[in-house]
């Protein structure tokens, strides 16, 4: 099963981990991004992220199903925010679940890795003294 979504409303954690809960799991791993308060020395006043939905979906989409093909995995969900966040919010979770742990950590490793490689989401980071686009890929 595969939940995915974007959205500019604050990610709700419980709801993630509920979601991926099921008797036949007996691992769930959970990956929380969250914004932090300086990248390479300087202080990040908040994040942005914009993202191209409609395809982004379909990628996001595209590696839930590679997941479920290649790890026994029961539920993956993978939820990312949009707009402007500030510090310690969280733009991204994944949940994976799976009948033993090393399936759902190796599922969600390799979620979050090729979200950040394939997803048209695009963040930039806000400093005191200007900003700058990163992770700009496809």
């Amino acid at each position: 099963m595969i939940n995915i979504e974007i959205s500019a409303k604050p990610l709700n954690i419980p709801f993630c981990i509920d979601w991926v809960m099921s008797p036949q799991s007996g691992g769930i791993d959970v990956f929380i991004g969250t914004v932090r308060d300086a990248t390479k020395g300087k202080k990040v006043l908040e994040l942005e992220f914009e993202a191209y939905e409609r395809m982004a979906l379909t990628e996001m989409r595209k590696i839930a199903d590679d997941v479920l093909t290649r790890w026994p995995v029961h539920k993956i969900l993978i939820h990312h925010r949009t707009g402007s966040l500030q510090i310690a919010d969280i733009p991204v979770v994944i949940a994976v679940s799976a009948a033993h742990r090393d399936a759902a950590f190796d599922a969600c490793r390799y979620a979050i890795d090729t979200l950040k490689q394939t997803v048209p989401i695009w963040k930039k980071e806000v400093f005191e003294d200007g900003e700058v686009w990163v992770a700009a890929h496809p």
